[in-house]
């Protein structure tokens, strides 16, 4: 009864933007190669083993396990086995006109063993059900293997943002370290009337502006190892710690390898979430199968077989057999609708899982295409960063050495500084940019899944399936 499945053709581009032209390449690193820090890869291994979402994760699957153990066991007749022991007081006036008033018992025992209500699959709606159920537990499987993706990355880019963080502390702290020099020497050079009071507010304003923003990237600098050790799901310890300390520039991160150029458009196909969906879909197929079966006669046989008597101590004797078989059909005559509804429910379910199958491959071709137009936009825009600093920085030292020669007021100098100190600043956001991007276009193309089919459901009975 189960629909003939067909996979919806992607409603995506079938190549990748310009410039990003598909070969044969298919390969993309394992994510111990792929980040290659030794401090990063540790994170992610602490986040792999402790990370509460994963684990939650985990447990929905193992349910999904048992909700298709339940589902396939109805396949097969439940062996019940018992004993009944009935007794039962009359007296003899009830059965006749007799004015006898003495009691008698009635008594009746039995052992043996039976099926109660077994229904026969003729039409296929156990094992449709049942096929739906497995699809589900895939579809959760999948869904664990795409989070544990998702939080690899949100690993490594929670440790660049600390990083980044920390190393704008210590520019930070540099910079007010170089203001309160200057705001020294300015106050000096007060007391000769060298410089006007206007030089000495300026450069005290400017020693008040590197304070407040020590204090902003100390307290995100903080906030980001507390996201940090959230991910990872376990406090760090000593030794992590004084390793991540030990990276006070993102220069200091071991860099990522670079993913392969003209990567094939269809490869997305494979990432988890991907698959996930279409599992999902598969088991809203399915659906319409057990819907279509409710249509036809349900046979349903309850039998049993043991020994019986209304004596105990010949309740094992020869000839004590005793069994009976009940076989029921029902056929649905008048329902009010009720078939048919379920059905259109099906089926509307159906195609609300193939818009949302649909929806989840173009939004996975949005992200690699997004990616992709970062990865060398960044590096460009890296080059000409650096071009910036290097430029403030000179213009800073000339501003300087004419401020102390005399020949431009403080302000000129002030002015320099606070450009090669925002220069520095954005220089920092803009190579955690690039190398979150690197984090992202791995990720997106579903790199660090090794692409294995998830472990099977553990019932034995599931023959038709395994």
């Amino acid at each position: 009864m189960i629909p003939a499945w067909h996979r919806p053709a992607p409603a995506v581009a079938t190549a990748w933007p310009t410039g990003n032209e598909a070969t044969d390449r298919t390969d993309l690193p394992d994510w111990r190669r792929f980040y290659r820090d030794p401090v990063m890869r540790h994170l992610v291994e602490l986040a792999l083993a402790n990370n509460r979402d994963l684990r939650i994760a985990q447990h929905q699957v193992e349910a999904a396990s048992a909700q298709f153990d339940i589902e396939n066991a109805a396949l097969f007749p439940t062996l019940n086995g018992g004993a009944l022991a009935n007794v039962q007081k009359e007296y003899a006036r009830i059965w006749s006109l007799s004015e006898t008033n003495g009691p008698f018992y009635m008594r009746q025992y039995a052992v043996g063993f039976g099926v109660s209500a077994y229904e026969v699959d003729l039409w296929g709606r156990i094992r449709s059900a049942s096929q739906a159920a497995f699809d589900r537990y895939m579809a959760d499987a999948l869904n664990r293997e795409n989070m544990q993706l998702s939080l690899i990355a949100a690993v490594a880019s929670g440790m660049l943002t600390w990083v980044a963080d920390n190393q704008a502390v210590l520019v930070t702290q540099q910079v007010l370290d170089s203001r309160q020099h200057t705001y020294n020497l300015v106050q000096q050079a007060a007391h000769t009337g060298t410089v006007t009071a206007l030089d000495v507010a300026q450069a005290e304003s400017a020693l008040h502006d590197a304070e407040t923003s020590l204090q902003i990237y100390t307290r995100q600098r903080a906030q980001a190892l507390d996201q940090l050790t959230l991910l990872v799901g376990t406090p760090l310890d000593d030794a992590t710690t004084r390793s991540l300390q030990t990276l006070t520039s993102l220069d200091a991160v071991t860099a990522f390898p670079n993913v392969p150029a003209g990567l094939p458009s269809d490869m997305i196909a494979r990432r988890p979430d991907i698959l996930s969906a279409e599992d999902v879909l598969r088991a809203a197929n399915d659906d319409i199968g057990a819907a279509r079966a409710e249509f036809f006669p349900k046979i349903q046989i309850t039998a049993a077989n043991g020994t019986a008597s209304n004596n105990i101590t010949r309740l094992f004797q020869s000839g004590m057999g005793a069994w009976n078989v009940a076989p029921q059909i029902t056929v649905p005559l008048f329902d009010a609708g009720r078939l048919t509804a379920q059905l259109r429910v099906a089926k509307a379910r159906k195609k609300e899982e193939i818009a949302r199958y649909e929806k989840t491959i173009q939004t996975a071709f949005r992200e690699v295409a997004d990616a992709l137009a970062g990865r060398d936009t960044y590096l460009k825009q890296r080059r000409a960063q650096d071009a910036l600093i290097a430029a403030n920085d000179r213009q800073y030292h000339l501003a300087l050495a004419r401020f102390r020669a005399g020949y431009d007021p403080y302000l000129t100098t002030l002015v320099a500084q606070r450009d090669l100190y925002t220069a520095r600043l954005a220089g920092i956001t803009t190579q955690l940019q690039t190398m979150e991007n690197s984090v992202t276009l791995y990720k997106t193309l579903g790199g660090g899944w090794a692409g294995t089919t998830p472990p099977r459901p553990t019932a034995s009975a599931a023959g038709h399936i395994l």
